[in-house]
């Protein structure tokens, strides 16, 4: 109670984001109307099932919730937080707006060759792997994540840039277009497998440090300037009488450990459910396979 006390010193524009509503309020009608009664104005568009569009509007639900509610301003106050942001945003809200987006609606949006040739491209899977877990392991380079902390503008490109790396990293498990499957459902859960190794070594860095890594988090100036740009457009609040230390639940350090272990658990779980989807995909097909008919026999020619 103390804790949700203290947050209404920064109101309630601040605190729920009117403005990220409004975003996903907007993405979510034009969804509706896309998958609704503009469908039939796409060529090839077929009914989308009502399990479809609950899927995606969890991944907007998802955002908003990171985004632009209260807890938005909390992982910028509590580092665990931090840390189960960067979950939902990329390893949550991505495969979600992907399983949630009909097969010709990419059709569709796809249509110009050179988009369908970025597409191809960035989706490679060892670009995929690559690209999105490096830059998620340089985000959590103390200098870097400082660096974007105190930039608004900086830290707002270089998330555009991690997302696009995400929806990148799940297009080659999701499949979303048949023509970019480059991968069997083997070599899928490798790719998983692989995902959950290569982001091992930053949680690791973050859990088994012996000493604070950011001063975002922990020098008072850096984190009045972090919280600062945070806010909404036109939010001031007097930095003087707040601090930190009125929102801490743990000290700085195991906040710090606990969020790289919070961030790993997390990812484990999420790959694990995908894991589970991908082997079920495989089974299905290979049920399938078995219910095709037999081609007729056809007694070979005698000489």
């Amino acid at each position: 109670m103390t804790l949700w006390y203290n947050l209404q010193t920064f109101g309630f524009i601040a605190l729920w984001n009117p403005n990220k509503i409004v975003l996903v309020l907007i993405i979510a009608g034009l969804y509706l109307l896309l998958t609704g009664p503009f469908r039939k104005d796409i060529p090839g568009a077929t009914e989308v099932s009502l399990g479809k569009k609950l899927t995606f509007l969890s991944g907007l639900l998802f955002y908003y919730v990171a985004e632009g509610s209260p807890f938005y301003l909390l992982s910028h106050i509590i580092f665990t937080l931090h840390m189960a942001k960067m979950a939902v945003i990329y390893l949550i809200v991505p495969p979600l707006l992907i399983l949630g987006s009909p097969t010709w609606f990419y059709e569709y949006l796809l249509k110009p060759k050179f988009l369908r040739s970025i597409i191809r491209f960035f989706t490679k899977p060892l670009l995929a792997l690559l690209w999105f877990n490096g830059l998620f392991s340089i985000y959590h380079l103390p200098a870097v994540l400082d660096a974007l902390n105190a930039d608004v503008n900086l830290n707002a490109l270089y998330g555009i840039l991690l997302f696009l790396a995400a929806i990148f990293m799940w297009w080659p498990i999701l499949n979303p277009l048949g023509e970019t499957d480059q991968l069997s459902e083997l070599r899928k859960i490798a790719y998983i497998v692989a995902n959950g190794v290569l982001i091992t070594p930053a949680c690791a860095l973050i859990t088994f440090a012996d000493s604070e890594l950011y001063r975002s988090y922990t020098n008072p100036q850096a984190w009045a300037a972090m919280i600062g740009f945070c806010l909404p457009t036109g939010v001031t609040v007097d930095m003087s009488i707040v601090t930190a230390k009125f929102f801490r639940i743990l000290p700085p350090l195991q906040d710090q450990q606990l969020g790289g272990v919070v961030m790993k658990i997390m990812q484990e779980i999420i790959y694990g459910i995908f894991l589970g989807y991908v082997f079920y995909q495989w089974v299905k097909k290979e049920r399938e396979k078995d219910r095709l008919p037999l081609p007729p026999f056809t007694e070979p020619n005698k000489k």
